[in-house]
């Protein structure tokens, strides 16, 4: 389940690149993080079992759909989420995960057309972030995504140089394994000599923006699902370090009291390995659990 097949899906306005992996005949459906891609669920699908087909689509403004016509925002991105869970369910729901931004995305999907999903699994990302009234929201941009934004401005001279600048990332280098480096090969665009990554920026900043000024939108979902969900969270963070995405305040918030999300800390890995390395063995099994 290693290599995906590469699909074109209609979405408003023109079409998604979806990467599917797996052949079974149950469908789950996976958003990504804010400068992320499909690839970056090869891990998680590879350790489902064989009934599943997980399709995980590069969201506008990413990957193979970095041309696919704005406008963007979470809303945007949710809307293309239940446009692919209502064709590719076959009338049937679909499980549903996202992670980082994508946690957020799949949160604003579930609570709009919940009968489209039988489960929401959010990986490390979708409960309301705290942000300082008045707060310049590029500067808490540039100061949380760190390395994963400065790439976006940069060209490199070959793709060696572009995986690399990934292996010097502390939260990735010391961790290096196929999958991190299948994900990062495959967001390489652009001409020799003048590699980069083919994340626009401007999608970036403007879900970014969006993710942060939208917490009561965030908690009118959390308290009104009607799926099965479950948080999964990591406790160190996108420099693979303290503090986490999720601080300890916001997770007790929203998690752990009666009819509150339930949720899991899992050890030993960061906002990137919960996926990429050997935490996503476990994040399949509560995958696959959730639903019953």
């Amino acid at each position: 389940m290693d290599e995906p097949t590469v699909l074109d899906l209609p979405v408003e306005g023109g079409t998604l690149r979806v990467l599917r992996f797996g052949r079974g005949p149950r469908t789950a459906l996976a958003a990504h993080g804010i400068t992320g891609s499909g690839m970056s669920f090869r891990a998680l699908a590879r350790r489902l079992p064989g009934e599943w087909s997980l399709f995980a689509p590069d969201l506008r403004g990413r990957g193979g759909s970095a041309d696919t016509p704005g406008p963007y925002g979470l809303g945007r991105h949710a809307a293309d989420l239940c446009r692919l869970a209502q064709d590719l369910g076959g009338g049937r729901p679909v499980a549903l995960t996202g992670h980082s931004m994508g946690a957020y995305v799949a949160l604003i999907a579930a609570a709009r057309r919940p009968a489209l999903f039988d489960r929401l699994l959010l990986v490390d990302g979708g409960l309301p972030l705290p942000v300082p009234p008045g707060a310049d929201l590029d500067a808490v941009l540039d100061t949380t995504l760190g390395p994963a934004l400065a790439r976006l401005g940069r060209t490199y001279e070959t793709d060696a140089a572009y995986v690399d600048f990934f292996r010097e990332h502390p939260a990735l280098g010391p961790h290096w394994n196929a999958d991190i480096e299948a994900y990062v090969r495959y967001d390489i665009a652009g001409p020799r000599g003048a590699r980069r990554s083919k994340v626009r920026e401007e999608a970036v900043r403007h879900d970014g923006r969006d993710l942060l000024t939208s917490a009561d939108r965030f908690a009118a979902g959390l308290t009104g699902l009607g799926v099965p969900a479950l948080l999964l969270h990591a406790p160190l963070g996108l420099l693979g370090q303290e503090p986490p995405m999720l601080p300890a305040p916001v997770v007790e918030r929203w998690t752990g009291g009666p009819g509150s999300l339930p949720a899991e800390l899992i050890e030993g890995c960061n906002h990137y390995t919960i996926l990429l390395g050997t935490a996503a063995r476990t994040v399949a099994e509560r995958f696959v659990a959730l639903g019953g």
